[in-house]
């Protein structure tokens, strides 16, 4: 599943749960009522644009963490 501005928060976290830092972070409710993550940010006076590129960097990072111990 591709995560975006349309996908809950919930679904974020179970996509993506190192994502919940980011969340805990930047103060956004995880328990939305699976309110969309531009709804959410907009509620909390974020630019969802912003919100949506700190969430791809954190499970970027986590990608890259987890190919970093992997040989080929």
């Amino acid at each position: 599943m591709e995560c975006d501005l349309d996908t809950s928060i919930p679904d974020w976290l179970i996509e993506h749960p190192e994502t919940t830092g980011v969340f805990s972070e930047l103060g956004l409710d995880v328990s939305c009522g699976g309110k969309s993550l531009e709804y959410v940010a907009l509620q909390k006076g974020l630019e969802p644009e912003d919100v949506l590129a700190k969430l791809r960097r954190a499970v970027e990072s986590d990608t890259s963490s987890n190919n970093a111990g992997s040989s080929s």
